[in-house]
């Protein structure tokens, strides 16, 4: 018989679902301990749905958590008994991670280390690995090229491989961290936080490290940790960005805060060929090809150099073509930097397996109590559809009627309030659909920044509204990743990418960088309507790192 404890927050289900109380006075204790190993799947106003998927236990088994502290913290905060059948699917699932080992097996071979006999049976009946794998006296290898297209395929089958095969150390290349830094002279030191991140990233002469995600909040300086990576290494680096704008930053910082000299630092894009010993190319470059069906030439770059290490910028963007190289080049050093792992692809197993599990985290309201980060309020602001759109979005379909909410003409007005609101404060106006980012800009007398805005006017404008002299700027999705606009403390946001958790995560990251002033960050949505909807799994990510999002109605 069940003795229930109804003082605790949490309700176990056996499909592998928790239900979190939110009213509970333990609330925010047990949603700190859950997202180690939970993802966050629905966020109404009374209880919260986590979910434990293989991918999110393996991410912890990863970070050193065993199914015996998971299952403690289950019964630490549940009402009710662990179900049996949670209790063997957390066992089981964990237990996987580390089944299946690579290792040096000498003479330039990988061997495959599997200790449990059934699994290596289970493992050699699959035709799509027997064809990576070969056999000898009775050992398994894998050779160099087929490295990562095995770690896909047995993750597929759900095994995810732990990689203690050997990593090259690339081209050495002598920095040392500069204090103070080289343009503004302060004091500069890697943050505890930071440097814990690097820590778990590599440890010297420790097979299995060198590789996967560091995971921190926009503002927290992921650039800092990849510098510190980079120090620690004192090799060769290609580092992978989002945008153009994000490759000039990461050379800024380079010469900000390393010994690094202006001709050891190349730029790769469209616009500039660079290679050296230090080069930063766009995501962008290495995908362009001619035509369907044609190879992608950029891809050369990974071969370039014998680089070290490999820094994946927001790594939840890796387009799909570069993980067939990334699969090819196992033997570097990989790491991937994000705010958040979430890929609206779903690719989020071959993250785990080619870049590498997540290595680091910390709760974004951590590093805010913290004031490593700005505290921010979120507000989301319904606004009624006009009488006269109503109709047209009747009879529309989902796509359609996602369009006719986002471009509700009446959350001009509404932003047009919140920047007289906010009067003097420096604002970012963001949004989806350039013809209602035109007319917002045009309401705000506001300079507007899309992808088709000139590089070196983009740069410009950042650094007027950096300086101060532009109070408000409107911005495309051009602004969702790597920009550096310290002192922006209000964002609003008129539309967005239809239900992007990814995109949420990253708009509210261009105001947090630490300030004396609290920020604001504004969803406008249309009342009544699917933009709601959207609305409600676009901040599942922010509401799961502690964030509450407030309701204000506006309109007629």
């Amino acid at each position: 018989m069940f003795v229930s404890d109804f003082n605790k927050p949490l309700i176990l289900q056996s499909d592998f679902s928790l239900l979190l109380d939110v009213h509970n006075p333990l609330f925010d204790e047990a949603r700190g301990r859950l997202s180690a190993f939970a993802e966050l799947e629905k966020s109404p106003e009374h209880i919260h749905t986590y979910r434990m998927s293989p991918l999110s236990l393996w991410n912890a088994a990863s970070a050193g958590l065993t199914s015996e502290s998971i299952l403690e913290t289950l019964s630490l905060y549940s009402r009710f008994p662990v179900p049996p059948s949670v209790r063997a699917y957390i066992e089981s699932t964990v237990s996987k991670f580390g089944k299946i080992v690579l290792i040096d097996g000498g003479e330039g071979k990988i061997e495959i280390q599997i200790e449990d006999e059934r699994v290596r049976r289970e493992i050699l009946s699959q035709k799509t690995i027997i064809r990576l794998i070969a056999e000898e006296n009775g050992k398994l290898f894998v050779p160099l090229l087929n490295r990562g297209f095995l770690k896909q395929a047995l993750i597929d089958i759900g095994y995810p491989t732990e990689d203690k095969a050997p990593l090259v150390d690339g081209e050495p290349l002598e920095l040392s961290l500069r204090t103070p830094t080289a343009a503004s002279g302060k004091p500069f030191r890697i943050r505890d936080y930071q440097a814990d991140a690097v820590k778990a990233f590599y440890r010297p002469q420790t097979p299995g490290t060198g590789y996967g995600v560091v995971v921190l909040p926009c503002g927290a300086g992921k650039t800092v940790v990849g510098i510190g990576v980079l120090n620690e290494l004192q090799c060769a680096a290609l580092i992978l960005t989002a945008n153009i704008s994000a490759v000039r930053q990461w050379k800024e910082e380079l010469l900000d805060k390393t010994t690094l000299s202006a001709d050891q630092i190349g730029e790769y894009s469209g616009e500039t060929k660079e290679i050296r010993e230090i080069t930063v190319a766009t995501y962008q470059i290495l995908t362009w090809r001619g035509g369907v069906g044609e190879e992608f030439p950029h891809f050369s770059v990974f071969m370039k150099r014998n680089w070290g290490l490999i820094i994946y910028d927001e790594v939840h963007l890796l387009p799909a073509p570069v993980f067939r190289i990334t699969a090819e080049i196992q033997a570097m050093r990989r790491l991937g930097l994000t705010a958040t792992l979430i890929r609206e692809d779903g690719r989020e197993k071959d993250v785990f397996s080619l870049v590498g599990p997540k290595r680091y985290d910390v709760p974004w309201k951590d590093l805010e109590q913290s004031g490593w980060i700005a505290s921010a309020e979120c507000v989301e602001i319904r606004i009624a559809l006009p009488q006269e759109d109503q109709i047209a979005y009747a009879v529309a379909g989902k796509r359609g009627k996602y369009r006719i909410a986002s471009e509700n003409r009446l959350k001009l007005g509404v932003m047009k309030k919140l920047a007289a609101r906010h009067d003097g404060e420096p604002v970012i106006v963001i949004g989806q659909y350039l013809s209602q980012l035109r007319e917002a800009a045009q309401t705000l007398n506001a300079p507007l920044i899309t992808g088709q805005t000139p590089t070196a006017l983009r740069e410009e404008l950042y650094r007027r509204f950096k300086a101060g002299e532009v109070k408000i700027i409107v911005v495309s999705k051009v602004a969702n990743f790597a920009i550096d606009l310290p002192d922006a403390s209000v964002a609003v946001q008129i539309s967005g990418s239809f239900g992007s958790r990814q995109e949420e995560a990253q708009r509210l990251g261009r105001i947090l960088r630490p300030k004396e002033r609290k920020a604001f960050f504004y969803s406008l949505i249309s009342d009544g309507t699917i933009e709601e909807t959207f609305a409600a799994n676009r901040q599942k990510f922010l509401i799961e790192q502690g964030y509450k999002y407030s309701l204000e109605f506006d309109g007629p």
